[in-house]
C-alpha cells in the first residue's frame, strides 16, 4: 500500500507546467532545478489516513465528543514532532450518531472509500459490536477506548477501557469492603449494562450477598418514576448504577427530586466522569462514587502534561476523563507500534503492539497484553463539590486484563498472540 498526498489533476500539472516554462526560459539547468525542486515536495509530504469514528450528536454526544477532541490532539502533537515513519497523520472525522447501525456505515466508508489504516472510535458495546464484522471483513483494526463488559476476543480490536475485572469487580470488591449488603443494578438497556450486570449478580450471590433489584431503561431513556418506585420499595444498601449519555441527568434529578441523594443512599457509577459532573453540574452529584482507571486529579507528570496541553487548546476551564485519556494514549500506542513494524498494515502493527512494553501515561504506567487488552490500574473515586474525584481506593497493583470472567463464563479463554 502506497501513502501520499491528495493532490488534484490540475494540481499536479502546474510543477510540470512551471518546469517546462523553467526550461523554456534558463535552458536545462533551469529545468533540472525544477524537477528536483518537485520531486522535494512531493517527498516532504507523505500522509496517512485513519479513522476517528464516535458520536458527535444524539444521546452518546455528551461523552463522546469530548473523547473525539483527545484522539485529535494526540495526532496532532505527534504530527508536530513528524508524524510516524516520516508521513503526517490525517484525520477522518465521521459522527456515529449515537447509533450502532449508522457506527457500521461509517466504520465500512472510512476503510473501504477513505482507506484509512486504523480508526479510532466508539462508545458503547452496541457500536463496537455493530463494527466488529467490519473490521474483520477487511482486516483493519479499531482501537477502542472505553469500560465494557469483556465477553469478547477479536484480533480485529485492540481493548484500552476496562474489562470487567478492571472496574465492575473492583468497584463491588470496595463495597463488599464498606459492608454494603444489597445491591440494586440499574442499566440502559443494551449489551453492556446487561452482561456486566449479569457478572456483578454472579459475584454479588456467589459471595452471600443480595441482588435488592434489577431495571433497565431504553439509551436515551428520561423517565424513572417507576424505577424510583422500585428503589423506595427493595431499600438497597447501594444502586450500580450502570446508565449511559444524558439519560445520567434524568435519572439523578428525579432521584433528588424524591429526597434520595448520594449521602443518603449510596450509587456507584461506570460511565460517571468529570465531563458529565460537569455538563450535569456538580452539586447533583456530590458523594457519589465511580470507578475507572484514570482521574484528571491522579499526580503524575504525564497527567500534568495531558491536561495542560488539552486546556490549552479547548479552554482553561475544561475537564478530562478516563475515555478520553484511553483515546488519547492509544493514539499514541498505535503510532509506537508502526514504528516498531515498520509499517501501517494493521496486522503487523496489532503484532507489534504486544510486544511494546509498559509507557508512561496520563493513566501510569500501562501496555497491552497478548490478549490485546490494556494492563492498568484500577481506582475509586468520590466527587467532589468542585467536579473532581478524590481517590479513595486504588488496587493494590496493574491488573491484568480478563475478558471472561472465570464465574460467569468458565471454560471461555482470548489467545490472540
Amino acid at each position: 500500500m502506497k501513502y501520499g498526498s491528495n493532490l488534484s489533476l490540475k494540481q499536479l500539472a502546474r510543477p510540470a507546467i512551471s518546469a517546462i516554462s523553467a526550461m523554456r526560459r534558463f535552458g536545462l539547468a533551469g529545468f533540472f532545478f525544477a524537477t528536483t525542486m518537485l520531486t522535494a515536495a512531493h517527498a516532504a509530504q507523505p500522509t496517512v489516513k485513519v479513522g476517528v469514528l464516535q458520536s458527535l450528536s444524539g444521546t452518546m454526544a455528551i461523552s463522546e465528543v469530548p473523547l473525539e477532541r483527545a484522539e485529535l490532539l494526540a495526532i496532532d502533537q505527534i504530527n508536530a514532532k513528524g508524524g510516524v515513519l516520516g508521513h503526517k497523520i490525517v484525520p477522518v472525522i465521521e459522527d456515529g450518531a449515537s447509533e450502532p447501525a449508522t457506527f457500521a456505515q461509517k466504520a465500512t466508508k472510512l476503510i473501504e472509500q477513505d482507506k484509512v489504516v486504523t480508526v479510532f472510535g466508539g462508545w458503547t458495546s452496541a457500536s463496537r459490536k455493530a463494527m466488529l464484522p467490519v473490521f474483520q471483513k477487511f482486516h483493519n483494526l479499531l482501537w477502542y477506548p472505553v469500560q465494557f463488559e469483556g465477553n469478547e476476543c477479536s484480533p480485529n480490536i485492540m481493548y484500552s477501557g476496562a474489562q470487567p475485572n478492571q472496574q465492575a469487580l473492583p468497584a463491588l470488591k470496595w463495597a463488599e469492603e464498606k459492608g454494603y449488603k444489597n445491591y440494586f443494578l440499574l442499566g440502559s438497556d443494551y449489551v453492556y449494562p446487561r452482561t456486566a450486570n449479569l457478572i456483578l449478580r454472579k459475584h454479588i450471590l456467589h459471595d452471600g450477598l443480595k441482588v435488592a433489584g434489577e431495571q433497565y431503561v431504553p439509551l436515551g431513556g428520561t423517565d424513572f418514576s417507576s424505577v424510583i418506585a422500585k428503589i423506595e420499595q427493595s431499600k438497597p444498601d447501594i444502586i450500580i448504577n450502570t446508565l449511559n449519555g444524558d439519560s445520567n441527568v434524568s435519572f439523578f434529578k428525579q432521584l433528588g427530586a424524591a429526597g434520595i441523594t448520594p449521602a443518603k443512599l449510596p450509587i456507584m457509577s461506570f460511565s460517571i466522569a468529570e465531563p458529565e459532573a460537569k455538563a450535569m453540574g456538580p452539586s447533583l452529584l456530590a458523594g457519589s462514587y465511580t470507578s475507572w482507571n484514570y482521574f484528571m486529579s491522579l499526580k503524575n507528570h504525564a497527567n500534568a502534561a495531558f491536561v495542560k496541553a488539552y486546556q490549552a487548546k479547548f479552554g482553561a476551564d475544561t475537564v478530562v476523563d478516563d475515555p478520553m485519556v484511553h483515546g488519547y494514549v492509544d493514539v499514541y500506542e498505535w503510532a509506537a507500534a508502526v514504528k516498531k513494524a515498520k509499517s501501517f498494515d494493521p496486522k503487523k502493527v496489532r503484532d507489534a503492539v504486544v510486544k511494546l512494553g509498559y509507557m508512561d501515561s496520563p493513566l501510569g504506567k500501562v501496555k497491552f497484553a497478548d490478549n490485546q487488552s490494556m494492563v492498568q490500574t484500577g481506582y475509586i473515586g468520590e466527587l467532589q463539590p468542585d467536579g473532581q474525584f478524590k481517590v479513595i481506593w486504588t488496587s493494590p497493583g496493574l491488573i491484568q486484563p480478563q475478558p471472561y470472567d472465570p464465574l460467569t463464563f468458565p471454560g471461555k479463554t482470548c489467545k490472540l498472540h
